[in-house]
């Protein structure tokens, strides 16, 4: 008897199909909610970053008018408030974590679908409220983090600090939505078989930042409350003539603050923790001890917000106590940095755009922290608090440490979203462009702050000696304008006409590589069996055996994956 045809497969709708404008503005499946947030992050990124070209330019040559001085205040409060509070934490959270924690954790979606679409508009909202300014009442002019006085009516009077307040309120609470949300996720929706210590990496981050962030936005809750009351009540709070003192708020903000600074890296550092393995064709190095070095980094980083306040006199008590822990933060740090290195020793790389930024991940973020150990002492953070320095250490952080593993994670993960590749050649040219654009505007602020240039301010003189620094600083600005405008039109033409993406295009190592590219709906027909950390790698090669090992690291896979 003839053998009998396989039948062709069923085609499953994506994710993407149908619906119209109206179900796209009425979902609540996590995947296109994420892709929402993308949208709105990627809006709002275009406006942060023209607004830093424009606070370059100012400081293109001494004495400058390019723009006012309150122009200026405005262009930087308003460039930190919306690259923190309306780009990175929507692409870490509102983005990648929406979209990738059900297909890690093998769920069909978030446990409160209503509760995440809310969380989106809210956010939505507050994005809108942040930037009425530009319409009526004028834009925020008192930094992105908002010290008291400075936002007292008396010295800000109009709506501009009054649009800042309620749209930071408003942010708030998307964030501790989705906070609460992811938590219970990951905790109650894992699949059978996925103990903890077999989750994936970026699912470890994202559980200890969600702890984080239901711990640290009350106090900045707080913090806005008693100022929304200041300006609206006539409480008096913050004002020390009334017998209160400004240095509460920058007790408020920084017990927000600087767990806020992992709430951006932690999900960073579960993105290269992802990325890293699977190009290096090894398992991640030291997983338990990666695990362990999220959770001490999360505890630590409640300890340490004082070391933002040296210079405001809390005493050498206080003083010693936040730097022994800021000094002590450093060791988890160095043992993920220390697994990263370990994981590609000796592997067999492939050299993608998402690897590459991964690697530049690395180095900045390294750079950056080591800058950072310098201010966890007292007596030199004294020298070096308001200057350029801590811009540099704080652009090397986040930008040298977020911003390169979102695109890194852009890189790897657009083929799941879109079902389309993005172009590798116009990847490395940005990969490389960023690579010199940031370096270039970002590292002479370390010479400039200890020249003595103030952080702030908005011109200087021609006698100061800081105008060719300044000057290279500009020109790296416009090839970082350039790296992302290419990574613009990148994606773009990704949706235009890009390659079609298969389900699994990096032979890729958990869950979500085995769903369609992009995914259907409801994620997965059957809610798979977990029996071993890297569930999809064991499905394709076997238990870790040598010779699965072998294999993998070969790129051989087998024909038809192994039941494990």
């Amino acid at each position: 008897m003839a053998a009998q045809p396989k039948p062709l497969p069923v085609h499953q709708p994506s994710y993407l199909e149908g619906g119209g404008i109206g179900g796209w503005l009425t979902t609540i499946d996590h995947k296109r909610v994420a892709v929402m947030y993308l949208a709105s992050a990627l809006f709002f990124m275009a406006f942060g970053g023209i607004e830093a070209m424009a606070i370059r330019v100012q400081l293109w040559h001494p004495d400058n008018h390019a723009l006012s001085a309150a122009t200026y205040n405005a262009f930087f409060t308003m460039h930190g408030t919306t690259m923190i509070f309306l780009v990175v934490m929507p692409l870490l959270l509102g983005f990648l974590g929406n979209f990738l924690i059900p297909l890690q954790i093998g769920a069909r979606d978030v446990a409160f679908p209503r509760l995440n679409a809310a969380s989106f508009w809210l956010a939505l909202t507050a994005g809108i409220l942040l930037h009425l300014g530009w319409i009526r009442g004028g834009l925020p002019d008192a930094g992105w983090f908002g010290y008291a006085n400075l936002t007292e009516r008396y010295f800000t009077p109009g709506l501009a600090i009054d649009w800042w307040v309620i749209g930071l309120l408003v942010s708030g609470t998307s964030t501790v939505l989705t906070g609460l949300n992811f938590l219970t996720t990951i905790i109650a929706m894992r699949a059978p078989g996925m103990t903890y210590m077999r989750m994936p990496m970026f699912m470890w981050a994202m559980l200890v930042t969600s702890i984080l962030i239901l711990i640290a936005f009350p106090a900045l809750t707080i913090g806005l409350i008693f100022l929304l009351f200041d300006r609206f009540f006539d409480t008096h709070f913050y004002i020390a003539s009334a017998g209160a003192t400004p240095i509460l708020w920058q007790h408020l903000f920084w017990l927000f603050g600087h767990p806020e600074v992992y709430i951006m890296a932690l999900p960073a550092f579960g993105i290269i923790s992802e990325v890293v393995p699977t190009f290096s064709r090894k398992p991640l190095f030291g997983y338990p001890m990666m695990a362990y070095s999220i959770c001490l980094i999360a505890f630590l980083s409640y300890g340490v917000w004082g070391h933002h306040m040296f210079a405001t006199g809390m005493g050498p008590v206080a003083d010693s106590a936040f730097a022994i822990t800021s000094m002590l933060i450093a060791i988890p740090t160095g043992v993920k940095v220390f697994s990263w290195i370990a994981t590609v020793w000796g592997g067999s790389l492939r050299m993608t755009t998402a690897f590459y930024f991964a690697l530049g991940m690395v180095l900045e973020f390294t750079i950056g922290g080591l800058s950072g150990i310098m201010h966890a002492s007292a007596p030199i953070d004294l020298q070096q608090t308001d200057s350029y320095f801590v811009v540099a250490h704080f652009h090397y952080v986040l930008f040298g440490g977020a911003m390169f593993a979102i695109l890194s994670a852009f890189y790897y993960w657009w083929p799941k979203i879109s079902g389309r590749m993005l172009g590798e050649t116009i990847g490395k040219w940005q990969f490389w462009l960023t690579v010199i654009g940031f370096n270039m505007t970002f590292f002479p602020m370390h010479i400039l702050g200890m020249w003595g240039m103030p952080r702030r301010t908005y011109t200087y003189g021609a006698d100061m000696g800081w105008t060719h620094l300044n000057q290279l600083e500009t020109v790296g600005a416009f090839i970082l304008g350039i790296a992302f405008l290419l990574f613009y039109i990148n994606i773009f033409k990704s949706l235009i006409n890009g390659e079609l993406a298969p389900a699994d295009p990096w032979d890729g190592r958990s869950l979500e590589w085995s769903t369609p590219s992009p995914p259907p709906a409801y994620n997965f027909a059957r809610i798979p069996q977990i029996r071993g950390r890297d569930a999809w790698w064991i499905l394709k090669y076997g238990r870790a055996g040598s010779r699965g090992v072998a294999a993998y690291m070969s790129g051989q896979a087998p024909s038809q994956p192994q039941p494990s």
